[in-house]
């Protein structure tokens, strides 16, 4: 799968020599210059409803280059119009776009970051109105701007607009409308992809039972609910190459009885590893309402393990890892590969720096222009 290493993992570092989380890693010949990693995060900042990024991400994103994050992944981005979250969503469906995304990779490789985006659909949790900003939730009515959705099964995410179960013409626009927005990213400087398979969104959408009730080639068997997304893996490895390792985000769990288990995300990432993928960020939830999450600092780390561990492929952590000892022993343990943060890079995004000061680890990427601030009890 990777061209980087023959060792397990697709890690270039020798197995035998323990990991730390600011050991290198190299994915298909990307660099990355440790495991500390930023994880996409929605900022529902693109007021002119446009798709095209802003100052607000070149700003937000930047930050966190420049307090040592190694990957920086943007916020799920739509790789056409209906799939966005919300109308304030970044998107990659055109050149405008793209244009705009290449200034703020110019600046993330700058300041020595690896730049990765996530392609995302949203499917029938498209078209709401954003987390901030607006008084109202749920599904934007059409009046005010809102869209039909689209998803495997006319089934409605609880309080929201039934979607349009997509036909197979509908499932072949989609699988091409990612592999056109990934060699566009690519394009644009971009040096990872990540596509979006969890938190509910299409993906996630078809491989749940939940959501999926299917009876032709996309829907029933587990081959059958992972068939759309492994089309994607495929059409996206042909498009961008060999040479730019792709990622997928799982939820590794729908937390629900006969729903998305974490065995059965195990064995889509082996199958996608096959198709082309090279590394997989494990989440969980966000398909359905009304379940229990138990939420405690690492909680979904397991999840990540297991799918590292009965798949035989590389994983990173995410969820609740807010110290610098935490996201180390994490990756020290072998439970992942690398961790990726989102609300402590939001307190803190210079969170990268803090962490090596404390961890005791010298970097020779410490920003210049804040030698003259160094953390007093590291």
């Amino acid at each position: 799968m990777s061209d980087i290493s023959a060792a397990p993992s697709f890690l270039a570092t020798d197995a035998a020599t323990p990991v730390s989380l600011f050991d290198p890693i190299s994915l298909r010949g990307v660099r990355i210059r440790n495991r500390l990693w930023v994880a996409p995060m929605c900022q529902y900042s693109v007021m002119e409803r446009n798709g095209v990024p802003t100052d607000w991400h070149l700003v937000h994103l930047g930050s966190m280059a420049a307090g040592g994050a190694g990957l920086i992944i943007t916020e799920a981005t739509a790789v056409s119009p209906e799939g966005r979250i919300t109308d304030r969503d970044t998107g990659i469906w055109n050149d405008v776009q793209a244009a705009a995304w290449m200034r703020i990779v110019d600046y993330l490789h700058g300041q020595g970051a690896t730049a990765g985006i996530q392609l995302a659909h949203a499917g029938r949790k498209a078209s709401t109105w954003p987390a901030w900003g607006a008084a109202e939730r749920g599904t934007v009515p059409a009046d005010q701007g809102g869209w039909p959705t689209l998803a495997p099964s006319a089934i409605a995410f609880p309080g929201y607009a039934e979607p349009v179960a997509l036909d197979l013409a509908g499932i072949e626009t989609v699988i091409a409308d990612f592999a056109t927005a990934a060699a566009r990213a690519v394009r644009a400087g971009f040096d990872v992809l990540e596509l979006h398979a969890a938190h509910g969104y299409l993906l996630h959408q078809f491989l749940s039972p939940l959501s999926n009730l299917r009876t032709d080639e996309f829907g029933g068997s587990l081959e059958n609910r992972a068939r759309l997304l492994l089309r994607v893996v495929e059409a996206v490895r042909a498009e961008v190459g060999e040479g730019v390792p792709l990622l997928v985000r799982f939820s590794g769990t729908d937390y629900a009885v006969d729903g998305w288990t974490i065995e059965e995300t195990a064995v889509v990432a082996g199958w996608a590893a096959a198709a082309g993928a090279d590394f997989f960020d494990v989440s969980s939830g966000g398909n359905v309402t009304g379940v229990h999450i138990p939420l405690a600092p690492g909680y979904q780390v397991p999840l990540a393990q297991f799918v590292k561990d009965h798949a035989d492929v590389p994983v990173n952590a995410v969820g609740l890892i807010t110290t610098a000892e935490q996201a180390n022993d994490i990756v020290a343990s072998g439970a992942a590969d690398a961790v990726m943060l989102g609300r402590e890079f939001l307190r803190d995004p210079h969170f990268a720096l803090r962490a090596a000061a404390e961890l005791g680890v010298p970097l020779d990427y410490w920003p210049g222009q804040y030698l003259r601030a160094p953390w007093p009890d590291a």
